[in-house]
């Protein structure tokens, strides 16, 4: 079992960065714990939904995985609309603006996990090696080893955990992870809507924390609502039509009456900075590298941008034979630090302005939106910056 590269974790951004390896010349094994299920054709909608960016949809098509999606389970974000907590203050982003085509592209988790599977295991210089558990990671000078609870030894020159905000290969290695949870939960759900969406993306900024309602195909749409966790207990505590009620109020009816055909689920939201993204003979990407309030819907492409670059240093290693070269791996560090940082910051940043209670702050961050609204060179570069 000797590789020259293991992933562990087959989800979105560790498959992603299997499958960007096909030119770079490595064996590669990609253990995860379990084996997602295939989509197959069904009328519900995923309530777990992600904003692709232009950026990682290229990345996406590059792997293999984005042509293989339903694009009648795909939605174009053509404007964004974000709305302060005192109702009039107004941010707007358009693509036609910016010159694009659309600002995201809104897709299902587990139809974007079930084309990267079948990419993958399609995959000539992969070798997928799941459901698997895994038990031990040893780094050694010149190799890594991974034994499995079955007994199995896997042997490489490098080793990528893709594995999560809570990684196993982060625990095993000790690389130290400073997490703030943020006391608030994420609560998702889908609507059937009585007025079309018309590829609006809108976003509320309130008290009760950050609402938002993405467009998903036909009289659909998804919402994120990321607030106090006992706010978001209650909303899971009611029932479908009361739900429904409940958003529709919060979103002043802008779609008309709402219809639950998603039934609502929540996670916790935190906030985590990793201390290192590698090591000798080791590289986090994805959440195991950093994990970002969803408000500003980038944590997947930050993602991806780590799996492209890391996929682009190893493929272009040149005459270097060894993938788990340190000096190597520091060029991927070197190159998603400002990223990572600046995306981190600036969520965290927002998070803490809008979820605050004074006055003056509410004041000065309706003020912003109302100031940068009147920006379209900022408001482009804001968007050029999310989009990459």
């Amino acid at each position: 079992m000797d590789f020259d590269l293991i992933v562990i974790g087959a989800g979105l951004v560790g498959a992603s960065f299997a499958l960007a390896l096909q030119t770079a010349g490595l064996r590669i094994a990609v253990v995860d714990s379990s084996v997602p299920s295939m989509s197959v054709e069904r009328d519900d909608w995923d309530s777990r939904i992600y904003a692709i960016s232009p950026g990682s949809e290229e990345f996406l098509q590059q792997c293999g995985a984005w042509q293989m999606l339903d694009t009648a389970r795909l939605s174009a974000v053509e404007d964004m609309q974000v709305i302060g907590d005192d109702e009039t203050s107004v941010l707007n982003f358009g693509a036609y603006a910016a010159g694009m085509r659309e600002l995201a592209i809104i897709a299902e988790s587990r139809e974007l996990q079930s084309a990267l599977w079948q990419a993958l295991i399609k995959a000539h210089h992969v070798t997928v090696i799941a459901p698997a558990a895994c038990h031990e990671l040893v780094l050694e000078k010149s190799a890594v080893r991974l034994s499995l609870a079955d007994g199995r030894i896997l042997r490489a020159q490098l080793i990528v955990g893709a594995d999560g905000a809570d990684s196993w290969v982060r625990t095993q290695v000790g690389i130290k992870v400073d997490t703030r949870p943020y006391a608030q939960t994420a609560v998702v759900a889908n609507f059937a809507t009585e007025q079309a969406h018309r590829g609006v993306a809108t976003q509320w900024f309130q008290r009760t924390g950050v609402l938002a309602l993405l467009p998903l195909p036909g009289a659909r749409v998804s919402m994120v609502w990321s607030t106090a966790t006992a706010h978001a207990e209650e909303l899971l505590a009611l029932d479908p039509a009361s739900l429904a009620l409940r958003v529709g109020a919060a979103t002043h009816g802008v779609l008309g009456d709402l219809r639950v055909i998603t039934p609502a689920a929540a996670f916790p939201l935190r906030m985590q900075r990793v201390q290192r993204l590698i090591l000798p003979r080791l590289a986090l990407i994805g959440d195991a590298a950093h994990n970002v309030h969803p408000l500003a819907g980038q944590g997947v492409n930050l993602g991806f941008r780590d799996a492209r670059e890391l996929a682009r240093v190893l493929t272009a290693r040149g005459a270097q034979t060894d993938c788990g070269d340190f000096a190597l791996l520091r060029r991927y560090e070197r190159a998603r630090k400002e990223d990572i940082a600046t995306m981190q910051l600036t969520t965290d940043a927002l998070q803490r302005l809008f979820n605050s209670d004074n006055a003056p702050l509410a004041k000065l961050r309706n003020f912003g939106l109302r100031l940068v609204n009147r920006q379209p060179a900022l408001k482009n570069l804001l968007i050029r910056q999310a989009v990459g």
